[in-house]
C-alpha cells in the first residue's frame, strides 16, 4: 500500500497524484464509467476527423472548425484519462515534476482552445445566417486556418505562465496530490509560500477567457435570433435554428460543467473534496464524449457520410 505521508524536500522529482481522496475503495468501479467514456470520445472524435478528411462535401468553414473541436477533444481526454487509469487500476501513483508540468499546460490551455473554437464556430453560424451571401468569400480556408492559429496561441499564452509560476515556489510539506491529474491550483497550495499570485492570476485567466468567449458567443446569437424571427415562414425558421442546434448543445456541455466546477471550487467550502474532483473530470470528459455524438446526430451531411461509408464497406 503506497504512503501518502508527508515528507519534507524542497524541490520534488515527483509528485504523487493521490486521485480521490476518501474514495480510493472505490476507483475500480469509477474508472468503468470514465475509461467507457474515454473510449467512446477517442471512437467518436476519430472517426469525425476521417469523415470530414475523406469527404470532400464537408470541406467548409463548420467542419474545419469541428475537426479543431475533435482534435482539441482528443488531447483534453488523452492528456489525462491514461495517467488516471494507471492511479485506479495498478496504483501508480507517481509523476515526474516536469511531467505534471506539462500536463498542466495540456488540460489549462486546451480547455481556453475550447472555448475558443465555439466562438468561432458562433462567429461562422453569425455569418452563414445573417451575412449568407458573404460567408464563402468572407470565411475562406485561410481564414479559418488563421483563426484556428490564433485560438491556439491565445490559450497558451495565457496558460504558459502557470508552469513558470509554479516552479517559483519551494515544495516542503508534501508532494501528495489530492487529486487525479496536475490541476494548478490542486498542485500549488503544496508549496510552502505565499501563493495568492497564482490564486489572483488563475482566476483572472477563467474571468478573461470565459466572459470574453461567452459574451462573443452571446452577442452572435442575439443577433441570429433577430435574424431568424425577422423570416417571414415558420418552417424557414425553425429550419435555420436547427443549424444553430448542435452548436448551442455543445455550447452547454462545455460551460455548465465547467460553471459547476468553477463555482464549487472557489465559493463552495463545505463541499467534500472528492465532489470538486469529480466534477473536475466530468468537465474534462463529458465534453470530448458528448460532442461527436451531438455533430453525428443531429448534422445532416455527417450522417449521410458515414452511411454511405458503412454501406460501400458492407457491399
Amino acid at each position: 500500500m503506497l504512503d501518502f505521508n508527508s515528507t519534507a524536500f524542497t524541490n520534488p522529482n515527483t509528485f504523487i497524484l493521490m486521485g480521490i481522496p476518501s474514495l480510493e475503495d472505490l476507483h475500480i468501479w469509477i474508472s468503468i464509467p470514465f475509461c467507457s467514456m474515454y473510449v467512446v470520445a477517442l471512437m467518436g472524435n476519430i472517426l469525425i476527423l476521417f469523415i470530414i478528411k475523406i469527404e470532400t462535401v464537408l470541406h467548409e468553414p463548420m467542419f474545419y472548425f469541428l475537426s479543431m473541436l475533435a482534435i482539441t477533444d482528443l488531447i483534453l481526454s488523452t492528456s489525462t484519462l491514461p495517467k488516471m487509469l494507471s492511479v485506479f487500476w495498478f496504483n501508480y501513483h507517481e509523476i515526474s515534476f516536469h511531467a505534471c508540468l506539462t500536463q498542466m499546460v495540456f488540460i489549462h490551455a486546451f480547455s481556453g482552445v475550447e472555448s475558443g473554437l465555439l466562438v468561432a464556430m458562433a462567429l461562422d453560424r453569425y455569418v452563414a445566417i445573417c451575412n449568407p451571401l458573404r460567408h464563402s468569400s468572407t470565411l475562406t480556408s485561410s481564414v479559418v486556418a488563421k483563426a484556428g492559429i490564433v485560438v491556439l496561441l491565445c490559450g497558451l499564452v495565457l496558460v504558459i505562465p502557470h508552469p513558470f509560476l509554479v516552479r517559483m515556489w519551494p515544495y516542503c510539506r508534501s508532494n501528495v496530490v489530492p487529486h487525479t491529474y496536475c490541476e494548478h491550483m490542486a498542485v500549488v497550495k503544496l508549496a510552502c509560500a505565499d501563493i495568492s499570485i497564482n490564486s489572483l492570476y488563475s482566476l483572472a485567466v477563467i474571468i478573461l477567457i470565459v466572459g470574453t468567449d461567452a459574451t462573443f458567443i452571446s452577442l452572435s446569437y442575439v443577433q441570429i435570433l433577430h435574424t431568424v424571427f425577422s423570416l417571414p415562414s415558420k418552417d424557414a425558421r425553425l429550419k435555420t435554428l436547427s443549424t444553430c442546434g448542435s452548436h448551442v448543445c455543445v455550447i452547454l456541455i462545455f460551460y455548465i460543467p465547467a460553471l459547476f466546477s468553477f463555482l464549487s471550487h472557489r465559493f463552495s467550502k463545505h463541499t467534500p473534496c472528492h465532489t470538486h474532483i469529480l466534477l473536475a473530470n466530468i468537465y474534462l470528459l463529458v465534453p470530448p464524449m458528448l460532442n461527436p455524438i451531438i455533430y453525428g446526430v443531429r448534422t445532416k451531411q455527417i450522417q449521410d457520410c458515414v452511411l454511405q461509408l458503412f454501406m460501400t464497406k458492407i457491399s
